[in-house]
C-alpha cells in the first residue's frame, strides 16, 4: 500500500519536481554569490523551506540587514500560510505527527497538489499527503544544494536568475489548469489577485488576496469537490 501510495506521489509532483529542482538551483546560486557553502545551502533549504523568502533574504544578508528586519520579512511575506492552515485544518485531522511536519512543509505548490491532487480510494490519504509534502521538501533542498555547489565551481553573471520563481508560479498554475475538471479554484485566484491589485497596489496586495480566495474556495467548497468527483 505504502509503495503505491508513494509511486503516486512521484507521479502527482513531478511538475513540482521540475519547478522546485530549477528553482532551488538558483536559489543555490545565489547564496554561493553572497559567500555561502553547499552546506549552509541545504541547511537553510531544509529548515527555511520558503522559496520566496529565500530568494527575498539572499538579498537582505547580501546588504547587512539586522536580524530583526530578516524576521518582520518574514513574518509579512509568509502570512499568507496562516490562510492556508486554515483551510488544511480537516485534511490534516489524525494524522497524528505528521501533522506538524503538515504545517510546516505547506508550500504553495503542496497546498495547490493537495487541493488539486485526486487520490484513489486504494490509497492511504494521510500516507499520500505526507509522502507528496516529503518529496517536494527533497526537491527543493536537492536544488538548492546542486545550485550552491555549482556556483562553487563556476562562476558567471547571475542577472535574470531569480525569474525562477516565477517561472515556477506559472508552471504549476497552467499544470493544474490543463489537468482539473473545474477551473473555479483558478479563476477564483486570478480575480481575487487582479481585484487587490487594483485596489491595494502591489505592495499590499497579498493579504486581502490570499484571504477573499480562501473566503471563496470555502464559500463554494461543496461545488469545487462536486465537480472535481465528476
Amino acid at each position: 500500500m505504502k509503495h503505491k501510495s508513494l509511486a503516486y506521489a512521484i507521479k502527482a509532483t513531478l511538475p513540482v519536481l521540475t519547478g522546485y529542482l530549477a528553482a532551488g538551483f538558483a536559489f543555490g546560486l545565489m547564496y554561493n554569490q553572497i559567500g555561502y557553502n553547499p552546506g549552509f545551502a541545504a541547511l537553510t533549504s531544509a529548515t527555511v523551506y520558503s522559496g520566496s523568502l529565500q530568494f527575498l533574504a539572499v538579498d537582505l544578508m547580501g546588504a547587512g540587514a539586522s536580524f530583526l528586519t530578516i524576521a518582520l520579512f518574514t513574518i509579512i511575506v509568509n502570512s499568507r500560510h496562516i490562510l492556508y492552515g486554515i483551510s488544511m485544518i480537516d485534511k490534516f485531522k489524525d494524522m497524528g505527527w505528521r501533522k506538524w511536519y503538515m504545517i510546516f512543509a505547506l508550500t504553495d505548490e503542496t497546498y495547490a497538489l493537495l487541493n488539486h491532487v485526486v487520490v484513489p480510494g486504494d490509497i492511504d490519504r494521510k500516507t499520500f499527503y505526507f509522502q507528496l509534502a516529503l518529496l517536494n521538501h527533497c526537491y527543493w533542498i536537492i536544488g538548492g544544494t546542486l545550485g550552491n555547489a555549482t556556483g562553487e565551481l563556476l562562476k558567471f553573471n547571475y542577472k535574470g536568475v531569480d525569474f525562477a520563481m516565477t517561472a515556477l508560479f506559472i508552471v504549476t498554475f497552467v499544470d493544474q489548469w490543463q489537468q482539473s475538471k473545474t477551473h473555479l479554484p483558478a479563476l477564483f485566484g486570478l480575480g481575487c489577485t487582479l481585484a487587490a491589485l487594483l485596489l491595494f497596489g502591489a505592495d499590499n496586495m497579498l493579504i486581502p488576496a490570499m484571504a477573499a480566495i480562501v473566503i471563496l474556495l470555502l464559500a463554494f467548497q461543496k461545488k469545487v469537490e462536486g465537480e472535481t468527483q465528476v
